[in-house]
């Protein structure tokens, strides 16, 4: 038997000032980790302002708990040739550890994108990430480095056979 969980996944709307303004906190807080992880405190989401974070073309997917608090959130953006291309995942450090992130991802996957190639990178040395993305069905291409000091991981999910 399965627990449900206490979270349900829904679109945001960064429109709203409220919802905007947990999701940066939270995009801070998860990307503040990560720096500690990584071992690189570049992020260019760390020093994103809310005006900043606002502007991005992304679509934004929430983890919402039952109070109606965001406990994490996903972002993505539709590219030309038909992908989709994870821009953030994110977990309010709160919600570590309880399948938020999973929820959210499985959610984008088979709900949102099921037919669509997804892609996303992430820091080389943030195993939780890596583990998730692995686990999910992410297959590892290769790394590279952006900046010196900084070396990032890339995976790419292709489209469910048959999926329409």
């Amino acid at each position: 038997m399965t627990v449900p969980s206490p979270l349900d996944v829904r679109p945001l709307d960064l429109a709203e000032d409220a919802t905007a303004t947990a999701v940066h906190r939270i995009g801070r807080a998860a990307y503040a980790v990560e720096a500690e992880l990584i071992g690189f405190d570049g992020i260019p989401a760390l020093r994103e302002s809310l005006v900043q974070m606002r502007e991005q073309p992304l679509h934004w997917l929430g983890a919402v708990a039952r109070d109606g608090g965001i406990a994490g959130f996903l972002a993505w953006q539709e590219e030309p040739d038909g992908s989709a291309c994870i821009d953030r995942l994110c977990v309010s450090p709160a919600w570590f550890r309880r399948g938020a992130a999973s929820l959210l991802l499985r959610h984008l996957l088979s709900e949102v994108l099921p037919a669509r190639t997804v892609t996303v990178t992430t820091g080389a040395a943030n195993t939780p990430a890596l583990t998730l993305y692995t686990r999910l069905g992410f297959s590892r291409g290769p790394d590279f480095s952006p900046v010196p000091g900084l070396t990032m991981a890339s995976f790419t999910r292709a489209a469910e056979a048959g999926a329409l």
